[in-house]
């Protein structure tokens, strides 16, 4: 089921009367089938923008299309969503089996049918062992798989999880991550996936949208988007260790960070921001000199910091580049992996 957003906006107007633009003219295309990843930090409108696709929200404008059909007024239960919320909100006093089948109550289908779609989604998110327990007797995770289960079991056309890994702790998150994109696999339901979490979304979506104060900055599959950002924003949000950003100044088509020519680029002259990620840096006996002023050893890698035009800015190299004590060391950086950013829009003008 493609899921089509028009210029959808939601203003919030509190008590006293002020207004918040929560969203603001957001336009995307969802593909059928596809997990999207809704991306951004807290109060961007990820969720906002997700409550008015479930119906729980009403757009201040715009309109919101599943397949050729629009849903912009129409009421929650008439749009064939299944949604999943942070706190799975499971009804204690039932069953694991009671909860599955619930929704289906609603619908009038037959027992036996119910029976046999309850068991189908049991089986699905495997948990089948679990169904004449109650939610108090379940781990996080296992909540979690009945709360997918549950909206699973009404066919829905469209899955909606609003952070539903927020409340696991670091070893369940990684192991539900990869149930959740199996289970949309298997299903090929189409999937919005709202989190905060870079990490989350990256190793999860088929392609990420990333919101910043209701606005939105990039649609791309999420390691398009890490190697070509298209703003600076998306730039710092997504990367750990972040993206270092310093000043640069383009004289005759040549970059320069200080004095240091860096390579020739098509931009107009002019002061710009420069970013590479640190991954992106390369110990090189024909690079640069810098002087090392700490280093941190991750596993294989090792992590240094160094000055750049009074940045303090960090590459990540190879372990065995690096000797101990060192405290100079020349480097370049990985053709392409240079990128310019307007000082004003902050949009990526070009890259070195």
């Amino acid at each position: 089921m493609e899921i089509r957003l028009e210029h959808l906006t939601k203003i919030f107007t509190d008590k006293s009367g002020i207004e918040t633009t929560a969203v603001n003219d957001l336009d995307i295309v969802i593909e059928s089938g596809k997990l999207i990843a809704l991306l951004g930090p807290s109060g961007c409108g990820k969720s906002t923008t997700l409550f008015m696709i479930a119906g729980l929200h009403k757009p201040t404008e715009g309109k919101i299309f599943f397949g050729d059909d629009e849903v912009t007024k129409l009421a929650p239960e008439k749009r064939g969503i299944g949604l999943v919320f942070q706190n799975y909100a499971l009804y204690p006093h039932m069953t694991v089996r009671q909860n599955i089948m619930f929704p289906l109550e609603n619908l009038r289908i037959k027992r036996e049918d119910a029976i046999a779609r309850m068991n189908e989604m049991a089986a699905l998110v495997n948990i089948k062992e679990l169904l004449d327990r109650k939610p108090a007797q379940l781990s996080g995770g296992q909540q979690q798989r009945v709360a997918i289960a549950r909206a699973l079991v009404k066919k829905p056309r469209v899955l909606l999880l609003d952070e539903p890994l927020s409340n696991l702790d670091a070893r369940l998150r990684l192991q539900m991550r990869e149930e959740i994109k199996r289970i949309q696999r298997e299903t090929q339901i189409t999937t919005i996936f709202v989190t905060h979490d870079q990490e989350e979304a990256m190793s999860i979506s088929d392609q990420m949208v990333v919101l910043n104060f209701g606005v939105k900055q990039q649609v791309d599959a999420p390691q398009e988007m890490y190697n070509n950002p298209d703003n600076i924003f998306v730039a710092k949000f997504l990367g750990n260790p972040p993206i270092n950003i310093f000043k640069g100044k383009v004289k005759n088509n040549t970059l320069y960070a200080g004095k240091t020519p860096i390579g020739p680029v098509e931009v107009q002259d002019g002061q710009y921001d420069v970013g590479v990620r640190p991954e992106d840096f390369r110990v090189d006996d024909k690079g640069f000199d810098v002087n090392i002023t700490e280093i941190f050893h991750i596993g294989r890698d090792t992590l240094i910091h160094f000055d750049e035009s009074g940045t303090d800015t960090r590459a990540l190299v190879d372990s065995d580049s690096i000797l101990p004590g060192q405290t100079k060391v020349k480097l370049s950086v990985k053709k392409g992996k240079i990128h310019l950013f307007d000082e004003t829009s902050g949009l990526v003008v070009g890259h070195v």
